[in-house]
C-alpha cells in the first residue's frame, strides 16, 4: 500500500488471503516517497516466489501502475477512499494505465482490497485443486447466506 493509513481497507485483503492460506506479504511503500525500496522490494519478492500483487493507493495512486511496469506477475490495484474525491481520484488514476502495462482495477474501498484477493485466489486455484475447492465452498457459503436472508416484515 502506499501508505500506513490504507492499511484499514488493505487489511481486506490480507485477511481473505490468510482464510484462504495464502502466504502474503503487507508492506508501506510509495511509489513518490520511497521509490528505490519499491523496486528493491518488486525484485524481492519475485525472487522468493511472489505470484501476484496486489497494491492500494490513494489521491495519484501510481502505486499499482508502477508495481506493474517493474514486474510482468499480475498486477491487481484498489483504488482508496480519499478525502476530497471519496476515491475516483484513485480509481481513475488505477484503472487508466497505458496499453501494455495492464494493472485490473478493483472498486474503491474494502470490497476492493477483499475481491483483489479473491481474484487472486481464482487465478491461484487454476492450479492448485485444494484452493479450488477452498473458493467453491466460499462461494457456496456466500450462497447459503444470501438465501437464508430475510426482509423484517412491515408493521
Amino acid at each position: 500500500m502506499g501508505s500506513t493509513s490504507d492499511w484499514d481497507v488493505m487489511k481486506e485483503a490480507a485477511q481473505m488471503c490468510k482464510d484462504f492460506g495464502i502466504p502474503y506479504e503487507a508492506r508501506a511503500l510509495s511509489a513518490h516517497r520511497s521509490p528505490a525500496e519499491l523496486e528493491a522490494w518488486i525484485a524481492d519478492m519475485e525472487a522468493r516466489g511472489c505470484q501476484a500483487f496486489i497494491a492500494g493507493a490513494g489521491g495519484a495512486a501510481h502505486l499499482a501502475g508502477v508495481v506493474a511496469a517493474q514486474t510482468i506477475l499480475p498486477t491487481f490495484g484498489v483504488p482508496m477512499p480519499s478525502k476530497y474525491m471519496k476515491g475516483l481520484d484513485s480509481l481513475l488514476a488505477t484503472v487508466q494505465m497505458p496499453k501494455g502495462i495492464p494493472v485490473p482495477t478493483m472498486a474503491i474501498g474494502e470490497a476492493g482490497a477483499a475481491n483483489a484477493a479473491l481474484a487472486v485466489v481464482a487465478m491461484l486455484a487454476l492450479t492448485d485443486p485444494a484452493l479450488r475447492k477452498k473458493l467453491l465452498d466460499f462461494r457456496e457459503k456466500q450462497s447459503e447466506k444470501v438465501l437464508k436472508a430475510s426482509l423484517p416484515e412491515l408493521k
